[in-house]
């Protein structure tokens, strides 16, 4: 789980990284509390809330790095 967080993470210094740790832990608890549900309807609760929080917390970093970036290429720009 967290070596797929960590390529979420870049390198750069001008870009933030508020947005990626927001958007995994949103995603992870989203993605819990579905994959729970969904899993308890089979019988496996547990298991599908695990699977379901790594899901969404993976796409959930994927997403919030996007807009970190996206802010940081923003910020940039307005310094020019």
């Amino acid at each position: 789980f967290a070596f797929a967080l960590a390529g979420c993470a870049t390198n750069d210094p001008n870009v933030g990284t508020a947005h990626t740790k927001r958007g995994a832990v949103s995603g992870g608890t989203v993605g819990a509390i579905a994959g729970g549900i969904i899993g308890h309807q089979s019988g496996r609760g547990l298991q599908g809330a695990a699977i379901g929080a790594g899901t969404g917390a993976a796409a959930g970093g994927l997403m919030g790095s996007a807009r970190d970036e996206e802010e940081a290429r923003y910020r940039q720009q307005q310094s020019r």
